[in-house]
């Protein structure tokens, strides 16, 4: 506690407070498209929407079913959730019928074979994202990829790290410090994800046809499973987890130790991948190879440290060349009652989240550390709105309420901050928000989706489909022709012409690229 009072002491009484207003911030959003009976749509990737493969904001993520809707990185904190909805209009006015799925569990699925796998055309770079992808169905089951969520980038500016260097009296290279201190955040956030989970969780139920024939320990009513307390089954051991990646160890201590343990599991071979084989009897490729993990990407963690790759470039070989650019926090499930899936209150708080963790003395990450953290969010993600359920707390045991209450306590001086450096008291008004969740859990988005569920005794299928009717109604009601408009769809032509360039060129066999790609 002492280094983070110290730290923002020295921020308030420096010129440092202000380059807060500097933060670049940019969202992923993925959304199912669906059928109006409900069921997943078969239509391939809509033409014009462009190319999934060379788009810049929009693409698809598994599925050919599944959009994955990008907004620019921007200093201006209105700006993503407005690029967003101009997205969803856009996308809206090309999709026909359909409608974009709202909650991250996803819609009626009957069995994995109905979920389409994404294509990306025949270049060798499109192949692989294919093949990728066809691995992940094998390895995990294809139902698995269809959960939908919130990535939300984020990276202070260079001013505000050199100012923080000065204070904190370092002397290192500047991108070394940056690449070390964005990794104190990571640290601290995997042990605080607990409290986000919590917060802004959206997944406490799901469709009874996403887990059938499996086993599971969750309750049932009205082809809806469910836990009375839970937050986000979507953070479960339902959702992105396997037997393979369970005994990984990824260190977050360093970045060279997070390179050198990534690159370990994309290395080594898993004999139950091994079983299924690259190749299938055909001489079509059914995964990128048979290891731990096919490519970084397949590492399911909540947060990222990350850096803009180029064509072709491995994400571990541009951090190792670059440093850490910037971090992607990946456990937020998709508010159904936002249009979007995300508001501005929560953008706010985000921020105040990441930069608590930044401030916040950060020691390196042990395996007991690690373990504790994980036993913590599963007892949130299945618990969280009996706050009275005990938390490890560095070996002590406290209850979940008292510890949400000090660490949003904590933040105050760090809202302040970030008031001062845009102006008014949104960040303030954000974290009292918060603090209003943890006194009353009945606030919180998983409490109020239950509440739709029971007092009108309706399925999760049927909550989800009234919220995906509304919000396109929302999106269709608000069309417009403008310069957006007509920017996205000379976006669209301009990717399928990009992508034609890139298979029109003399490429290597595929096999020779993948040699060429992970040597």
């Amino acid at each position: 506690m002492a280094k983070l009072e110290q730290r923002i002491r020295a921020l308030l009484d420096s010129d440092a407070a202000a380059t807060l207003a500097g933060i670049r911030r940019g969202i992923e959003k993925e959304s199912l498209r669906i059928t109006t009976d409900g069921t997943l749509a078969q239509t391939p990737h809509p033409q014009a929407l462009g190319s999934a493969l060379t788009h810049p904001y929009i693409t698809t993520d598994y599925s050919e079913a599944l959009l994955e809707f990008i907004t620019p990185a921007t200093t201006e904190l209105h700006k993503p959730l407005e690029f967003l909805e101009q997205l969803h209009r856009y996308v809206y006015s090309h999709i026909g019928d359909e409608v974009l799925w709202v909650n991250s569990m996803p819609c009626m699925i009957s069995k994995d074979n109905d979920v389409p796998v994404a294509q990306y055309g025949s270049s060798n770079v499109g192949r692989m994202k294919t093949v990728y992808r066809e691995g992940l169905g094998h390895r995990y089951g294809r139902k698995m990829q269809t959960i939908a969520g919130i990535h939300y980038n984020f990276s202070y500016p260079e001013e505000f790290w050199k100012l923080n260097q000065v204070l904190e009296g370092d002397s290192a290279p500047l991108q070394e410090y940056i690449s070390r201190r964005y990794f104190d955040l990571t640290r601290n956030f995997q042990r605080y994800s607990w409290l986000l989970v919590y917060l802004f969780g959206a997944s406490p139920a799901l469709c009874k046809s996403f887990l059938a024939g499996r086993e599971h320990q969750l309750d049932t009513f009205d082809h809806t499973l469910f836990k009375p307390h839970a937050t986000s089954l979507r953070m479960s051991d339902l959702g992105y987890q396997n037997n393979a990646q369970s005994s990984l160890a990824i260190s977050y201590n360093n970045l060279d130790e997070y390179v050198q343990s990534l690159t370990h599991a994309i290395k080594t071979p898993e004999p139950a991948y091994e079983k299924i084989g690259v190749l299938d009897a055909a001489g079509q490729y059914q995964q990128l190879n048979a290891n731990i993990l096919q490519i970084e990407n397949e590492y399911y963690s909540s947060i990222r440290p990350k850096r803009t790759i180029n064509k072709g470039e491995r994400p571990t070989t541009a951090l190792q060349k670059r440093g850490v650019e910037y971090i992607e926090i990946r456990a937020l499930d998709l508010n159904p009652f936002e249009p979007v899936g995300i508001n501005q209150q929560e953008i706010r708080f985000l921020d105040l989240f990441a930069t608590y963790c930044l401030l916040r003395e950060s020691p390196l990450l042990e395996k007991c550390d690690l373990n504790a953290s994980k036993d913590n969010l599963r007892q949130v993600v299945y618990n969280g709105r009996d706050t009275s359920i005990a938390l490890n707390n560095w070996g002590k045991s406290i209850s979940f309420e008292e510890w949400a209450s000090e660490k949003l306590e904590q933040m105050q001086p760090i809202a302040e901050l970030f008031d001062r450096a845009h102006g008014g008291n949104n960040y303030a008004n954000a974290l009292a928000r918060q603090q209003e969740k943890v006194r009353t859990p009945d606030a919180t988005p998983s409490a109020q989706i239950m509440e739709k569920l029971e007092s009108r005794e309706q399925s999760f299928f049927q909550f989800a489909m009234n919220q995906a009717l509304a919000h396109r109604d929302h999106f269709l009601s608000r069309q417009r022709c403008d310069d957006t408009n007509t920017r996205l769809e000379t976006l669209a032509a301009q990717s399928l012409t990009e992508q034609k360039a890139w298979e029109a060129v003399n490429e290597p066999p595929f096999a020779d690229y993948l040699a060429d790609y992970f040597r």
